[in-house]
């Protein structure tokens, strides 16, 4: 409930506010602007609820502290121990202004109950698995489907797999700025069931046209925990407590589609590959219904917005309103952030390096999904459902390199606080061996499969692909939090477009690529363009925070 008119601040929220506009630490740890940063810590600081008519006159005179900018992936921080009383007061604004109860207020996201924070987590974590593990379920199933509908067209083949991922990057363009403006919460739950329609449409599709049609529409909705998921982690958990979270977040794009082959070569020779699409809509359908059940609102400005309208209801005082309330229409807030990750695309060198690195990555991963089934079947002679099983291979690779990733993010965490300061940088140290292996793994993949070595030569190679996609990934991701922390949402939006894109794309030439040059050849070509990603890697870890720095994100 609103606090007295004139509450004296909280030491506590003075030292966080004076910290922010100095940018002391944001402008080492993030891509923002001390007075961008500053919108960060509005967002989410442990602050009085209420503050002096006097103190929102000088707001005023401060742009940044005049106009909140809120926006959906701005994260929660904690306080830090500076404090000036004259911040503090300029900081403060009428009693009118609803905020949180002081730093534990157990409205505000970061100090709900760990069984709270981790039951959202897991819940939007199990989606990220299983809507892109729904990406390549069928694919081993991709030549009854052409039998079925009577068509022998190897791109419509690879086609029909990757227009999912098609759907992941139109998907955020219009999910990121909907969760602004109505919360995170209602998204999911609309997302959900539209994906669940889609999903038992393409179970039912009368023809390839419609599946395809179908796959797209199921993609673009299943797209919202990808979008979306990275914002509500930052919602509820500190920096502190977030590089374990998204390790368990991220994996899932990466380990679903990997597992999907593996279940679908199964249930497809035994159940026919409708129902590789009935079995997505049984586990989604249960995930759903738990998240209507549990699932609690974390975006700050709606749950403020609530909390205002619930203490204009009790104390019939038609002025208050929420501290995050920037004054702009749903129109504006629409507008200005449905554009803001093609800004970050254009004047972040970093997110456009990064996209376009893992634009390779992920692409690479779909034309293995599109063509190891046709290549195992026609090589080594392996059935549906075998052939299913060479695609753990690549899992085996992404859990060896978890493995990796999580001692080395330990270890240099721990160095680094020791000797002064933890700077996003560190997360870089090990990207470069992610990119040295990545090539090698295709040249040993095609070559064994080209002079029809034992079956193992070839998985050899894609579990070393595997654990090179693990690392580079993750590591990316995490950087990108950890760097443009207020705008990481945006950040990680702009990237999931261009690697979707290049996801949906890249394996329709993949049979083409493999029939004209072999599969010897054929993976060496993609293994020589990947090498340019070895130099590139080593350079953005030695330059990367000047870059940064130089580059610092503005009017966003």
């Amino acid at each position: 409930m609103a606090a007295d008119p004139q509450p004296k601040p909280t030491t506590s929220a003075g030292n966080s506010l004076l910290s922010t506009i100095r940018g002391d630490d944001d402008k080492s740890s993030t891509g923002a602007k001390p007075d961008e940063a500053l919108s960060d810590t509005d967002t989410n600081p442990p602050a009085a609820t209420t503050k002096t008519n006097e103190a929102d006159d000088s707001a005023q005179a401060s742009p940044s502290l005049s106009q909140e900018n809120t926006d959906l992936e701005k994260g929660p921080e904690k306080p830090t121990d500076s404090a000036n009383e004259k911040e503090i007061e300029a900081a403060s604004v009428d009693g009118n202004i609803v905020f949180w109860d002081g730093p534990d207020d157990p409205e505000n996201p970061l100090n709900w109950p760990n069984w709270v924070k981790w039951s959202n987590c897991a819940l939007i974590s199990l989606l990220t698995f299983v809507e892109p593990l729904a990406s390549s379920i069928f694919a081993p199933g991709v030549p009854l489907v052409l039998q079925e509908f009577n068509t022998t067209n190897t791109e419509l083949a690879a086609f029909v797999v990757s227009v999912y991922v098609l759907g992941f990057a139109f998907g955020p363009m219009i999910l990121a700025p909907l969760s602004e403006m109505v919360g995170r919460v209602p998204v999911y739950h609309v997302c959900n069931v539209f994906f669940l329609a889609f999903t038992i449409a393409c179970a039912k599709a009368p023809s390839m046209g419609a599946l395809i049609v179908f796959r797209f529409l199921a993609g673009t909705f299943g797209a919202a925990p990808m979008t979306n998921g990275g914002g509500s982690i930052a919602d509820m958990f500190t920096p502190e407590q977030r590089a374990g979270v998204m390790a368990v977040f991220t994996v899932g794009p990466l380990i679903g589609p990997i597992i999907g082959p593996v279940i679908g070569g199964f249930l497809t020779e035994s159940k026919g590959w409708r129902w590789d699409f009935w079995l997505i809509t049984i586990v989604a359908g249960a995930i759903t219904i738990a998240m209507a059940a549990l699932m609690r609102e974390s975006y700050a400005p709606i749950v403020l917005s609530r909390k205002a309208a619930r203490l204009r209801k009790e104390t019939g005082n038609p002025n208050l309103r929420s501290k995050m309330d920037g004054g702009r229409t749903k129109a504006e807030l629409f507008k200005h952030s449905i554009i803001r990750p093609s800004k970050m695309l254009v004047f972040s060198p970093l997110c456009a390096i990064f996209a376009i690195y893992l634009g390779l990555c992920y692409g690479y991963l779909y034309l293995l999904f599109t063509s190891v089934t046709f290549v195992f079947e026609s090589t080594y002679k392996f059935s549906t459902n075998t052939v299913g099983l060479v695609y753990l291979g690549l899992g085996v690779g992404c859990i060896i390199g978890m493995g990796i990733f999580a001692w080395d993010a330990q270890r240099e965490v721990k160095r680094s606080i020791e000797n002064g300061g933890l700077k996003p940088e560190v997360r870089l140290k090990i990207l470069p061996y992610g990119a040295l292996i990545f090539p090698i793994g295709f040249f040993i993949y095609g070559w064994t499969a080209h002079h029809v070595t034992h079956w193992i030569g070839p998985i050899i190679g894609l579990v070393i692909i595997g654990i090179a996609n693990l690392i580079c990934f993750m590591t990316i991701c995490v950087y990108l939090v950890d760097s443009f922390e207020t705008y990481s949402a945006s950040a990680l939006a702009s990237n999931t477009i261009i690697r979707s894109f290049a996801g949906a794309l890249l394996p329709l030439c993949g049979l083409k690529m493999y029939d004209k040059l072999g599969l010897g050849w054929g993976n060496t070509m993609l293994g020589l363009i990947a090498v340019p990603l070895i130099p590139v890697s080593f350079l953005i870890k030695r330059y990367g925070e000047k870059l940064r720095t130089k580059y610092e994100i503005k009017n966003l």
